[in-house]
């Protein structure tokens, strides 16, 4: 192609399609951006809220892609930005580049395909013997009403994408229209494989520049070993910071007396009822097993639970081989997708209770999986398995033959990289980082001088650089970050009248304004019936209708306040006065009985490490800098970030935290605080009067 303009002059030019203004942060990641695909060579950044990291990352990608011939994916974390990237970043770029670039830039998302309707599928929903019959008459009638919404949509979608039906439906209700990749039938032997959704969807990215796709996509790719994106040599991790929970959410396998009775249901059409109805019996066989464990995590598995899982394992591989492989007989013959579809359920208890075994073969400190049940009075008894970590795996799938820019407002945990580039599997920094003034100073000084494009650094880890372009805030002239230093630590049965107090002398003071985030769904519930009684302000809740339409509420009406737990912490935007003070009760730690991050603690320390420093700090640090992070969310914000958690300021660990936090000016004298917000609220006052 004719000579493409280089990366400065297209990012102006996209700045300008969106109305922004020149950000030195922004300038310097696309430049990182671009050298570190030049390079072959990994890159980190973190980049502060109002950098317009989106921008710095899709210019050089496009580029890129149109220089090369190739595709560049796009990886997401939230259905959010996965939206403002297809209906709002890229078209814009689109237009306004064209001209430079010679043509537009093309570019598609890309789901799982378990998000499209199928139409295989549909034809028989309602008619599954699986789901429905474990639910009252009550849940059939709202389930039939939803499937028949959903073929009277299905009629009308074009791209049979479930993020486009508004409103949606049930998970029950998508799981009657949808298949997984394994139960699938594939395209050339499906009746409906000329028209399949998934499969446009799967055509309509091959050859785009940009592919958009999320974590989940990533993660089943890398472990099933399925071709599902187009071939890329440039993968951009947006929102990197939930990478590691979402891969172990995709890898965790889950085992119920419902699994099991779905699995056998699917088989009892395909083979002997005898064989079925064993595996039927395997199910009763767990429930009781489950009635004599405690929930929590499992150590050493008891005989009686064990013999219920191995069970399960041979019934289940009992059907399989009645049924016999997914390819045999003839694909017009009907029953294709059944035998897929009961295959596939077989598949995962028998590959479940396989792992569930296995990880209790090895001696505790070696094992890599963990093992829990889980007892919630709102769902059946589960038993889980999950990896202790996923950075072996993202190193060989993910990092191992392509360059991958991780990048999110926050990843330089305690000043620096180095917790989550471990977690990643990267490892140590090969090279000094490029910081910005008061970014991370990396971490370490592990530069081994190899040379720019090789993938590998010499002892075999990848190659990779960080840096952090700052933000374009002044957080200590915008932000006060207050820790009351004065209060009890924080308890185990609520919030103590201490608090109370606290909260309500904060919001008075502000004038309500306020985001108030807690550790717990029974303490947010708890502050807002108290503070209900005391103030004259309008405290929302998180539960009291859709967290949409409350953020919208509470964006509405400044002298309002919303409560909430952990969706709340990462999952607000609310710039302007109407958000002045953020709450935060507790510096949130996983739960003690927490069974994935007491095992990861626990393995750390069995290899010398600090397993405290390593899961449970880092666990709050990240939460910590995104909670904190909804107070600022454009330069003309002013506002107040208080830490009801003496520890903040007195623990050890404190330094850590803090570090890893906006630099705000900091106090904690309450004094000061609430004089700052009645400031505060005075000022704002005629702008939203």
């Amino acid at each position: 192609m004719a000579e493409v303009p280089d990366v400065e002059t297209l990012l102006d030019a996209a700045v300008r399609a969106v109305g922004g203004t020149h950000r030195e942060g922004q300038v310097r990641m696309a430049g990182a951006v671009e050298s570190a695909i030049e390079a072959e060579e990994h890159l980190v950044v973190q980049a502060g809220t109002g950098t317009g990291k989106s921008l710095a990352y899709l210019v050089p990608a496009i580029r890129h892609a149109m220089v090369e011939d190739t595709t560049v994916v796009v990886s997401t974390a939230t259905i959010a930005l996965q939206r403002q990237l297809i209906e709002r970043d890229l078209p814009r770029l689109a237009g306004e580049l064209a001209p430079l670039l010679g043509r537009a830039p093309t570019f598609a998302i890309l789901k799982g395909r378990r998000n499209y309707l199928c139409r295989h599928r549909l034809q028989s929903a309602g008619d599954e013997p699986d789901d429905t019959e474990l639910f009252d008459p009550r849940q059939l009638s709202s389930l039939g009403r939803q499937v028949k919404r959903l073929h009277e949509w299905a009629a009308e979608t074009v791209t049979g994408d479930r993020d486009e039906l508004n409103p949606g439906v049930s998970d029950l209700a998508w799981r009657q229209v949808s298949v997984s990749a394994n139960e699938c039938v594939g395209a050339a032997a499906c009746p409906f494989g000329q028209e399949c959704f998934a499969e446009e969807a799967r055509a309509a990215a091959g050859g785009t520049d940009i592919v958009v796709t999320n974590h989940a996509m990533l993660a089943i790719g890398a472990m099933q070993g399925y071709q599902l994106l187009p071939e890329h040599e440039v993968l951009v991790i947006d929102e990197a910071h939930e990478l590691v929970d979402r891969v172990t959410s995709v890898a965790t396998g889950a085992l119920s007396e419902r699994s099991v009775n779905t699995a056998a249901k699917r088989a009892a059409r395909l083979a002997d009822p005898e064989v079925t109805e064993r595996l039927s019996e395997t199910a009763d066989g767990l429930t009781l097993m489950f009635a004599e464990t405690d929930a929590g995590r499992i150590d050493h598995l008891p005989e009686g639970l064990a013999g219920a899982v191995r069970g399960v394992r041979e019934s289940a591989q009992a059907c399989k081989s009645a049924i016999g492989p997914a390819d045999e007989g003839d694909p017009d013959s009907g029953n294709a997708s059944e035998r897929r579809l009961a295959l596939a359920a077989l598949d995962e208890v028998q590959d479940t209770a396989r792992r569930v075994l296995d990880s209790f073969e090895p001696p505790l400190r070696e094992r890599s999986d963990v093992v829990w049940l889980a007892k919630n009075p709102k769902q059946p008894p589960t038993l889980n398995v999950a990896p202790l970590g996923v950075a072996g795996l993202l190193r060989e799938k993910l990092f191992g033959d392509r360059t991958t820019v991780l990048t999110s407002a926050t990843l330089a945990l305690g000043g620096s990289f180095t917790a989550l580039s471990e977690q990643w599997g990267l490892g140590r920094e090969t090279a000094e980082p490029d910081t910005a003034a008061g970014g991370p100073d990396g971490p370490g000084d592990s530069g081994n001088g190899d040379a720019p494009g090789t993938a590998d650094s010499a002892d075999g880890e990848p190659r990779w650089r960080g840096l952090d372009v700052g933000s374009p805030f002044d957080h200590r002239r915008s932000g006060i970050l207050y820790v009351a230093g004065h209060l009890p630590p924080p308890g185990r049965d609520g919030l103590a009248p201490s608090y109370l107090d606290e909260i309500a002398g904060l919001i008075e003071a502000a004038g309500g304004r306020t985001l108030g985030l807690f550790s717990s769904m029974r303490a947010a519930e708890q502050a807002a019936q108290e503070l209900r009684e005391r103030l004259t302000l309008d405290i929302l809740c998180q539960g009291d209708d859709s967290t949409g339409r409350l953020v919208e509420q509470f964006t509405e009406e400044p002298s309002s306040c919303l409560f909430g737990t952990l969706s709340l912490w990462q999952g607000v935007d609310v710039p302007g006065p109407s958000l002045q003070l953020v709450i935060v009760d507790r510096i949130p730690f996983p739960r003690p009985d927490d069974p994935l991050a007491s095992a990861r603690q626990r393995a750390v320390g069995a290899r010398g490490g600090n397993g405290f420093m390593a899961v449970a700090a880092t666990h709050a640090a990240l939460l910590l800098a995104q909670g904190t992070g909804r107070l600022l969310r454009s330069v003309d914000d002013r506002g107040v970030v208080a830490v009801l958690d003496p520890r903040l300021a007195t623990a050890r660990y404190g330094g850590f935290l803090r570090s890893s936090l906006p630099p705000y000016w900091g106090t904690t004298d309450p004094a000061v605080v609430r004089d700052a917000l009645r400031r505060l609220d005075t000022a704002a006052a005629p702008a939203v009067g």
